[in-house]
């Protein structure tokens, strides 16, 4: 596959405001490695600015092991350690000096944090990817997605087959089963890109395009392979990528990149920062 030269070339004059801000809102005490693996395959996808969104006690242990490149801004906190629902004002300010909204990689479960995200989802303009526990937070509350308060386009939602079960009430069998019929059906019922993980990863979109990834390997399916998905998906939204193109590129990418690291690492010995070390690698094979 080829990308397009939208993500390969950058005029002369070219600044990083041009290749976009992402927002990205993760981690909690238990899970602060998915933040960091997000904002890492953000980077290197190519967006601009990349700031993380996280808990405000962990703002300090994160500063050692984040991206040099990646800002972060601490935002109020539960008593377990996960973002809190008084942290939306906050957020919501910051969200006018944003240009995508990454939501999910890590949070928690706790009933204040998705409360937040359904709030987020709700109310802010801008596009967003909802994964992880984004998705978890949408359950029971699809229709969130129909009756936003504003137009949000280019809201992508990347489930594995067990979330997408938790989202419709069904079971992974039923899902696994008719994973194509059901992606295209929930893309054109919810108006959003559609991203079922998985062997043979599905893309779609509420206008009928249709997408099913070849690249990748079961060395994949290892802890923050998806957290380095959503980050790569974020950034080609950032550089101007329709949705649909955004998660087809991002999903062909990272199964590319875990391809070379498995021949590198082999497969039982991948783990997901193996697949960012190899993203360069990937985006050269197809420039």
């Amino acid at each position: 596959m080829r990308l397009p030269q939208q993500l390969l070339r950058r005029r002369p004059d070219a600044h990083k405001g041009d290749f976009g801000h992402i927002f990205i809102l993760a981690g909690c005490e238990r899970f602060s490695g998915a933040a960091v693996l997000c904002a890492q395959a953000t980077l290197r996808s190519g967006a601009g600015l990349v700031t993380l969104g996280i808990p405000k006690g962990l703002n300090n242990a994160l500063i050692k092991i984040k991206p040099k490149e990646a800002m972060t801004l601490p935002l109020e906190q539960t008593k377990e350690g996960t973002l809190s629902l008084v942290a939306y004002k906050k957020i919501k300010n910051f969200c006018k000096d944003i240009d995508i909204l990454v939501i999910g990689p890590g949070l928690g479960r706790n009933k204040s944090t998705q409360s937040l995200v359904r709030k987020v989802i709700a109310k802010i303009n801008k596009s967003m990817v909802i994964d992880a526990d984004g998705l978890f937070a949408l359950a029971g509350h699809l229709n969130l997605l129909r009756h936003t308060q504003y137009a949000i386009r280019n809201t992508i939602l990347t489930p594995h087959p067990g979330e997408m079960a938790k989202l419709l009430g069904t079971s992974i069998d039923k899902v696994q089963k008719n994973r194509k019929e059901i992606a295209c059906k929930f893309a054109k019922e919810y108006k959003v890109i559609l991203v079922l993980k998985g062997h043979n990863t599905i893309v779609a979109d509420d206008k009928g395009n249709l997408y099913i990834n070849k690249t990748g390997n079961p060395g994949m399916a290892t802890a923050g392979s998806g957290d380095v998905l959503t980050g790569m998906m974020g950034a080609f939204l950032a550089q101007g990528l329709d949705g649909f193109s955004a998660a087809r590129y991002a999903v062909y990418l990272h199964g590319l990149a875990g391809d070379l690291a498995a021949k590198e690492k082999t497969q039982i010995s991948m783990i997901a920062s193996d697949i960012i070390e190899k993203i360069p690698e990937a985006i050269k094979r197809c420039s």
